[in-house]
């Protein structure tokens, strides 16, 4: 497998000294261009405790391989100021869950500096420290100082090189594009999710959580408004924050009998914040592979389109589908189709509390992630030598050194072996990408005539 080396550069280590939580940044975005050393924000957290238990809680998922457990690095989290709230981001080792925890506009009272998206610094020391935070005092947080740049005479520049596997950059594309589709299955109160989270088998199984009056029963197979959970010990970093639940709400796609494992969302409301996470549809299984960013790469119909939104965003907290569409002088349907592709590209993720895009930029180079689909890559091959021909307007023949594929690119399907194992539960195939791709150039030349 291969892998990316991110570097980080920080003024110094991120520390917990007595009430202070200094979190160091390293290279991002603003609303003013690239900068250095980002500085958000300087004030109050005003619930420490479930504060430093969410940050711990994204750092744990991190460094974890769920799937097949061994120790891993750490890499650090991704921090986005939003104007009224904070967002920190982070990936598990293993591609297979997202973590995000949102310090919203009540557990926040101090001064914004400035809008963006950066690394933060999340180290050893900084770790134990976090676990000792307790009781209701309020934590002061400053995300990025204006005294770092002094700081460096010291000697206390902390330099990082982190492999950062294909895999994980495409999964986090994927999870916002996947989950952008999800809509509220369940709520529970606080004790009611405590009494479900800590209810839960610890085995390595797929369960599906069905609501069943104020609470939610697991059964071992899907029914209508049920919500898989795929490896019940992926949700063990909520477990310290559960003296904190105000509320259990679970997302998920719609699901019928018979369906096979999917994805879900799992949101703990605490104290002025929230802690999410979204498990990919089988332990074994990442995000990178589910293919659900391909269609909104494969042809370029959005790409014009994405780049004039994305110069419209400006780190809201909520993306504004209808007011872009007046700004951009695009129509809506326009409008959402380029906000799923700069979510391929790492530049709007989603939340799905508000089933709305916020706009955050990555740090990570969103044309190396569109190329890293070997999917996408084999399709457009196969599109550039003319292996596609189309029999009837919603028929294609595909020749490939295995033969002919017969491919139904309105309805996704193909007569390949990949269709036939996954029958589109993880996105197209490249087949039927490739008809797609040909289909929108025919339709393009056609229109130029």
């Amino acid at each position: 497998m291969s892998s990316t080396a991110q570097a980080y550069s920080y003024a110094r280590p991120s520390a917990l000294t007595t009430d202070r939580l200094g979190l160091s940044t390293s290279g991002g975005t603003t609303t003013r261009g690239p900068v250095t050393r980002p500085h958000f924000f300087s004030g109050v957290v005003t619930h420490a405790a479930p504060a430093a238990a969410g940050l711990l809680g994204l750092a744990d998922v991190a460094r974890t391989r769920y799937h097949q457990p061994r120790p891993t690095g750490f890499r650090d989290p991704v921090v986005t100021c939003n104007g009224d709230r904070l967002r920190l981001e982070s990936f598990s080792a293993c591609g297979g869950v997202y973590a995000r925890l949102d310090l919203l506009q009540g557990a926040l009272d101090g001064d914004v500096v400035e809008r963006g998206t950066t690394n933060v610094d999340v180290n050893g020391p900084l770790r134990e420290a976090l676990a000792r935070v307790g009781g209701a005092d309020p934590l002061h947080l400053a995300v990025g100082d204006d005294e770092l740049a002094v700081t460096t005479l010291d000697g206390a520049v902390v330099e990082k090189k982190v492999p950062l596997p294909d895999r994980w950059l495409r999964g986090f594309a994927e999870v916002q594009v996947i989950t952008a589709g999800f809509d509220p299955r369940a709520e529970l109160s606080g004790p009611e999710a405590v009494r479900f989270l800590r209810g839960l088998p610890r085995r390595r199984t797929v369960l599906w959580a069905v609501p069943a009056g104020r609470a939610l029963r697991l059964a071992s197979r899907p029914a209508p408004g049920a919500v898989c959970l795929p490896g019940p010990e992926r949700l063990g970093t909520m477990a310290p924050l559960l003296r904190f639940a105000r509320a259990l709400r679970v997302y998920g796609p719609p699901v019928r009998a018979g369906n096979g494992p999917a994805a879900s969302v799992w949101e703990l409301e605490l104290p002025g914040m929230r802690y999410v996470l979204s498990l990919s549809p089988e332990l074994h299984r990442g995000f990178s592979g589910e293919g659900a960013v391909l269609d909104a790469l494969a042809t370029d119909e959005s790409a014009d389109d994405a780049e004039l939104v994305g110069a419209l965003l400006a780190f809201e907290p909520r993306v504004e589908p209808d007011l872009l569409a007046g700004r951009a002088g695009l129509d809506a349907p326009r409008v959402r189709a380029a906000l799923t592709r700069l979510g391929t590209a790492g530049r709007v993720g989603y939340d799905t509390a508000e089933a709305a895009y916020f706009h955050r930029e990555l740090p990570y180079d969103p044309d190396r992630v569109a190329a890293l689909n070997p999917r996408l890559a084999a399709a457009r091959a196969l599109a550039d030598s003319g292996a596609v021909r189309f029999a009837e307007p919603d028929l294609a023949l595909v020749t490939t050194t295995g033969g002919v594929r017969q491919v139904r690119p309105g309805a996704g399907a193909c007569t390949c072996p990949w269709w036939i194992d996954h029958r589109g539960g993880r996105g197209p195939c490249k087949h039927v990408l490739a008809a797609r791709m040909t289909a929108a150039a025919e339709l393009t030349e056609g229109a130029g005539r």
